[in-house]
């Protein structure tokens, strides 16, 4: 199932996953905004409203969980999921960016072909 016309925030400091991800919703219909570093995002997410937010946790200025943190202390960002695409994979990394207030967590490398599949599964969850 696809959740379309949502307008999304991307926050990717690496070019190929942002130009990945990027197409990738983009073609199913998303419009997209990019940053490519935390304080960017940080304010982006301040001043424009959007459907759900992708964030990158290794960030080259403040990382992501920081992002996290100042994002959900905006009154506008306080429900607006967010979602973690990030290569950390360590055992607890999972459940502490979702305690952290992450509403979804996808591991990187993305698979193209499941990854619009895992973000509509965690944006109905968000219904």
């Amino acid at each position: 199932m696809n959740i379309p016309g949502k307008r999304v925030l991307i926050v990717e400091d690496n070019a190929d996953n942002m130009e990945l991800i990027t197409f990738i919703l983009e073609n199913y219909g998303h419009q997209t905004i990019r940053a490519f570093d935390g304080l960017s995002g940080v304010e982006a997410a301040e001043s424009e409203d959007f459907d759900f937010i992708i964030l990158d946790i290794q960030l080259p200025d403040i990382d992501g969980t920081e992002v996290l943190k100042r994002v959900r202390a905006q009154d506008r960002n306080r429900l607006t999921p967010i979602i973690a695409m990030t290569s950390y994979a360590m055992s607890g990394d999972r459940e502490s960016l979702m305690a952290a207030g992450c509403d979804g967590y996808i591991e990187k490398p993305i698979d193209p072909a499941a990854v619009i599949d895992q973000i509509n599964a965690i944006l109905e969850q968000q219904r």
